[in-house]
């Protein structure tokens, strides 16, 4: 239990003042409702982010959004940005699963269209897309080919019959983010890496069916392709697999070796980091670009899966379907943007662990078709309750380093959830509410239970009334694949 209790500044906003006798260079800042913040400090989540307070470079402060929980050093749902000349970069600012992300598909069909076929539909579903732990993709990929993943992403995956370039078009960073050198990973990330492109992989990852609830903002909604509720969307959340993984095993390692080198103390050697600018810092940087390529390919591999999938259940083409990407987002990453700090503007790096970025209208990173509008933020909640559609708002620049979460939050843990619920329970649970799963373990099932996680609605409200990013649209599950 945390014995720090944060000061309330307002209405879901709550500070912990930078404490020098602690080694603070920043403030903290908490955004969230009682009921979140509560559950906060019945974890390590606020003294990880005083502990991300203490990195030589880290600017303005850090900030710790409504789903935050326990990490590894950094908390999840946790931003933190370093100076760029002068600041730290740091593997555990990332996380293991590097550019773990979320995409949603829209469709033109509508709930009456697809219950009669779902139990059909999510099978097909399930027997196209490889999930579980160790699980191998489709594809069998030579060094050369690995290589080409890791500099080109999603259009590595376009070229070889994977989707569109419209695709591309839609991801952040085009999915392909510059300067990835697959020179700078390991052996043994080689060899995780090559066998399981394409592939959803385990734990809290999953591809959803779902059906649109609720249309708060219809001309967002419209702009996006979603016209009515009852029409059907696919979410898809995963990630590196073990490459990411390993790529960050890695880094860890070289991070810890060079903090005598660099002279940094700090208070917790989880946070291990190097400065940006270092030989160090570069070479995690381009192989943490390379994972994160790697998992943008693996989305849009299995993005083409799904709509083949959809093709043979329901004998149109995907055209036919309307099977549009409408955005794909990282939520474990690092990269440099340029944000104000103390009245000028700033090139920093910013780290994401279980964030998701949310620019509003008018940067030149949101993709044209939504420049006007802002960027689409997808939060997704467990595979009983529903996700969210935002839009990034100009308070996330302010805020939050243009930044929102990335989904309810964890606040059981899996061991718990083992001892607390049973398969049969919770798929007798989801079966009441209309969704049918596939999942390829018991352990998958009951370890993802929806108790296991924070509420998604007061997640997307924190968000929405701060002015981060605004509610679009409510999504709802009706048939889950997992792991």
């Amino acid at each position: 239990m945390s014995s720090l209790i944060p000061k309330k500044i307002r209405e879901m906003e709550y500070r912990i003042e930078a404490d020098p006798s602690k080694g603070m260079k920043v403030p903290v800042t908490i955004y969230a409702d009682e009921k979140l913040l509560q559950k906060m400090l019945t974890d390590r989540t606020i003294q990880q982010a005083i502990n991300v307070s203490t990195i030589p470079g880290v600017l303005k402060h850090v900030v710790v959004l409504p789903d935050g929980h326990e990490g590894y050093g950094f908390p999840v749902g946790g931003v933190a940005a370093m100076d760029a000349e002068n600041g730290m970069i740091s593997p555990g600012g990332v996380g293991y699963d590097i550019n773990c992300g979320v995409r949603l598909i829209k469709t033109n069909l509508m709930e009456k269209d697809v219950r009669p076929r779902l139990k059909e539909l999510v099978t097909e579903l399930f027997t196209s897309i490889p999930s579980g732990v160790g699980s191998k993709g489709a594809v069998r990929l030579t060094s050369s080919d690995l290589d080409e993943v890791l500099v080109k992403g999603v259009q590595w995956a376009v070229d070889h019959g994977y989707g569109s370039k419209d695709d591309a078009d839609v991801c952040e960073e085009n999915g392909q983010i510059k300067n990835a050198d697959p020179g700078k990973i390991s052996p043994t990330a080689r060899k995780r890496g090559a066998p399981q492109l394409g592939s959803l992989g385990s734990g809290n990852h999953f591809l959803e069916v779902q059906r649109v609830d609720q249309i708060h903002d219809k001309e967002a909604a419209k702009k996006m392709g979603i016209f009515n509720e009852g029409q059907i969307t696919v979410l898809i959340h995963c990630g590196s697999r073990g490459f990411g993984h390993q790529v960050c095993s890695d880094y860890l390692r070289v991070s810890e070796q060079a903090l005598s080198k660099y002279k940094i103390n700090l208070v917790d050697r989880e946070l291990a980091c190097v400065p940006n600018s270092s030989e160090e810092g570069e070479s995690y940087r381009k192989a943490m670009f390379a994972a994160l390529n790697y998992a943008w390919s693996n989305r849009q591999m299995i993005t083409h899966w799904t709509r083949k999938a959809f093709e043979r259940v329901f004998k149109q083409t995907e055209s036919d379907l309307d099977m549009k990407l409408i955005y794909d987002v990282a939520h474990n990453i690092a990269k440099v943007e340029k944000h104000k700090i103390d009245g000028e503007m700033r090139s920093v790096v910013v780290h994401r662990k279980g964030a998701t970025r949310a620019f509003p209208q008018g940067r030149d990173e949101v993709p044209k078709k939504y420049r006007d509008i802002g960027q689409p933020v997808f939060i997704p909640g467990s595979m009983g309750t529903g996700s969210w559609i935002l839009l990034g708002k100009p308070g996330s620049m302010d805020l939050s380093f243009g930044s929102t979460a990335h989904g309810a939050g964890r606040m059981m843990s899996r061991s718990a959830a083992r001892r607390n619920f049973t398969e049969s329970q919770v798929q007798k649970s989801l079966g009441d509410k209309g969704i049918f799963i596939k999942a390829l373990t018991r352990e998958g099932v009951v370890e993802e239970t929806p108790e296991a996680y924070k509420d998604v609605d007061a997640v997307a409200n924190v968000s929405h009334e701060l002015g981060i990013a605004t509610k679009v649209a409510k999504l709802v599950p009706i048939g889950v694949i997992k792991g």
